[in-house]
């Protein structure tokens, strides 16, 4: 890479870096001593700094992101995002599982709009943080796992194991609350790989569990973050899980953070299927391994 581009690329990070430096610096505060009105507002810009912040040290680190490979793409994973979520929202109808605290009651059409902003931030954040463990190899050290290539009616049997999942989780709650973690990705991703999609299945088939372990670690990671920015916050949520024990962090409890490990993977399959509903072609925009070379043309 010639010096002049290195040195562009560079600061085109700086500009995201420090922008995203500064709006966690400021909202962070704001968020924990609860500086009323301001902190009503704090979820959307503190994540947003953060994404910012995530995008620039990736691009510093491997002369790509996410916003350099698209702005139209970056955008589109929050309007995704919001949809994405609002699903599990509705599945916490039946479970219970999150509870959320405001500092005033909100007519309904006010808390769909602000919710949904907040929402928006969900899959940038986790595709971001993969992005970022990826340009570290930490998949790459991790044991890799034989490769496997299921067969269409395999494919087909594991979308309408999707199914019966989230039926369990409607019918008997209490008890299947973990399937509703699972379910989603078993509905979409074998529509992804149907669709020849650069997927979870695509990583599976090629013996790529790196990537795997990428996106579900760098879940973790930002799921420990969602939980330590919400502990002092207002708004902020609780949650009531059945099973997982007393032991917690921050408001999680312990065992809860397993949730986070197959719900990046349906970042990841949202994402995937979204991409190509609106491109009309499989996905080659967000990355998952350090050596990814893929540009996110279109």
């Amino acid at each position: 890479m010639a010096a002049s581009q290195l040195t562009a690329e560079r600061h085109l990070s700086v500009q995201r870096i420090i922008p995203g430096l500064f709006l966690i610096a400021f909202w962070w505060p704001v968020a924990w001593l609860q500086l009323r009105p301001l902190s009503d507002y704090y979820f959307f810009p503190l994540w947003f700094g953060f994404i910012l912040l995530l995008d620039g040290i990736v691009e510093r680190r491997t002369g790509t992101s996410l916003v350099t490979r698209g702005v139209g793409k970056f955008a589109l994973l929050f309007v995704g995002s919001v949809p994405f979520w609002w699903i599990f929202e509705v599945i916490n109808r039946w479970l219970g599982n999150w509870h959320y605290h405001t500092p005033v009651i909100y007519t309904p059409l006010v808390y769909v709009l602000l919710a949904s902003i907040a929402f928006s931030t969900v899959m940038p954040a986790v595709l971001e943080m993969t992005e970022l463990l990826a340009s570290f190899g930490v998949g790459e050290r991790l044991p890799k796992l034989p490769a496997w290539k299921p067969a269409r009616r395999s494919i087909i049997a594991l979308h309408l194991l999707g199914w019966l999942m989230l039926a369990a989780v409607l019918a008997w709650p209490h008890y299947a609350f973990p399937l509703a973690w699972l379910s989603i990705f078993f509905i979409i991703e074998p529509i992804n790989a149907l669709l020849g999609q650069r997927s979870i299945a695509g990583f599976v088939r090629d013996g790529n569990w790196a990537a795997l372990w990428n996106i579900m670690l760098a879940t973790v990671v930002t799921g420990f973050f969602w939980e330590m920015w919400n502990e002092f916050s207002l708004p902020k949520w609780t949650y009531s899980v059945p099973f997982v024990g007393s032991a917690h962090l921050f408001e999680m409890p312990l065992l809860g953070y397993t949730g986070y490990l197959p719900f990046g993977l349906e970042v990841f399959a949202i994402f995937g299927l979204l991409f190509f509903l609106v491109f009309r072609r499989p996905q080659a925009y967000a990355r998952a391994n350090r050596d990814d070379d893929s540009t996110g043309s279109v």
